[in-house]
């Protein structure tokens, strides 16, 4: 099997690193100035690391970020779910993934 199919080869869990969350949470910073988004969440998984956006607490995420590091040979390791886990854009860098959230590609609905 491949070295790349692999989940994570050497054990441990998948998480982001400094720069990664520099990106994140200045996208973050921004939408809750919009008062878009209201909450966050981040999970480091054996396979992936998950950054979940919420609009409230309570509710099931509205966004994921996700960093799949088994899929960077691939389709990228990047990918942003919606709400319903359809995928809104996938890509190999973070920041061409997160242009999807840029001012008029999208907007959130109550």
């Amino acid at each position: 099997m491949a070295l790349e199919s692999q989940p994570n080869p050497v054990g441990g869990v998948v998480f982001f690193e400094r720069r990664e969350l520099d990106q994140l949470m200045r996208l973050y910073g921004r939408m809750v100035a919009a008062g878009e988004w209201r909450d966050y969440g981040i999970a480091g998984l054996a396979d992936r690391a998950v950054f979940s956006i919420f609009r409230h607490a309570a509710e099931a995420p509205l966004y994921r970020v996700e960093k799949h590091p088994a899929l960077a040979r691939r389709q990228g390791a990047w990918a942003v779910f919606g709400q319903g886990g359809q995928i809104l854009k996938r890509g190999h860098e973070l920041a061409q993934v997160l242009r999807v959230f840029e001012k008029g590609k999208f907007s959130v609905v109550d």
